[in-house]
């Protein structure tokens, strides 16, 4: 259950000395590809790409934050319209949901498996993404007035911090860390998944209901999130050291975004469970 957008693409996976000098000098995904991404077997150096053409320059961390800016004020923003337009109806807001999370789903699949960013597919997912949160944010605000703007401060707040103490702690994301990560959100996934065919045939354990467990459970979604996003961190810095190509801050911008998505869910729903009644 790590992030698939990161595990699955070479340019964020650690190589020899992990924080030594720049894993791929000479070799490894800038010497083998150039600006097109396609194999350019006799490059005259690392900054030349197939045929003698310069390869696109090196990420850095602003290019992460930056495209990471831009994909949530997109999402933010159609879930803003959505927000406005369908969210209150709930005939309309239902389908909607509904459609949004299954096409969000598959474009998540099909970005993160590309060897090439498809920027367009990001921007797709935003616009997905962000039908699915506006419809279901007006659900909870229907129910529990001024929820969305708390679980939205809740959300950039948690990540601003898991963000300076990755940076100002300097918190190295180690194997043994990741691999706790890992199996703990497949756990927690798992959980949900059984809760939720449960739920079909309306047997309720209080997973997803309001009380000790539904809280207790709210509460370690919100860890859970945090710390996958300090392993989404490491995984773009890692790109960073590594000398990732500039247009691979789109999949890192990409993976942190449906981090910071599980998070602002999750710290939607332990909310409500604090506001219900």
């Amino acid at each position: 259950m790590a992030n698939p957008v990161f595990s699955r693409a070479e340019a964020f996976q650690p190589r020899g000395n992990p924080y030594g000098q720049p894993a791929y000098a000479g070799q490894g995904y800038r010497a083998q590809y150039g600006v097109s991404g396609q194999p350019g077997g006799e490059s005259g150096s690392l900054l030349d790409g197939p045929q003698g053409q310069s390869a696109e320059r090196a990420m850095t961390f602003d290019d992460v934050l930056g495209r990471t800016g831009l994909v949530l004020l997109i999402i933010a923003a159609i879930g803003a319209v959505s927000f406005a337009l369908i969210g209150p109806n709930v005939v309309a807001s239902g389908p909607a949901l509904v459609v949004g999370s299954i096409a969000a789903f598959i474009t998540a699949m099909v970005v993160s498996t590309r060897r090439t960013v498809p920027v367009g597919g990001v921007i797709f997912y935003c616009i997905c993404e962000g039908l699915v949160l506006g419809s279901m944010s007006a659900m909870f605000e229907t129910a529990y007035p001024g929820i969305v703007v708390q679980a939205v401060l809740g959300t950039f707040a948690a990540a601003g911090v898991t963000l300076a103490a990755y940076k100002f702690f300097n918190i190295r994301v180690t194997p043994r860390f990741r691999q706790i990560v890992i199996i703990s959100t497949f756990g927690f996934a798992l959980a949900m998944l059984v809760n939720l065919v449960l739920m079909l045939f309306r047997i309720n354990i209080g997973v997803a209901s309001f009380g000790p467990i539904g809280i207790l459970c709210s509460a370690l979604g919100v860890v859970l999130a945090a710390m996958n996003l300090v392993v989404d961190f490491d995984y773009a810095e890692q790109g960073v050291r590594n000398q990732a190509p500039a247009s691979e801050s789109w999949r890192a911008a990409f993976g942190i975004a449906v981090t910071m998505v599980w998070l602002y869910t999750e710290i939607l729903r332990i909310l409500s469970y604090f506001r219900a009644d």
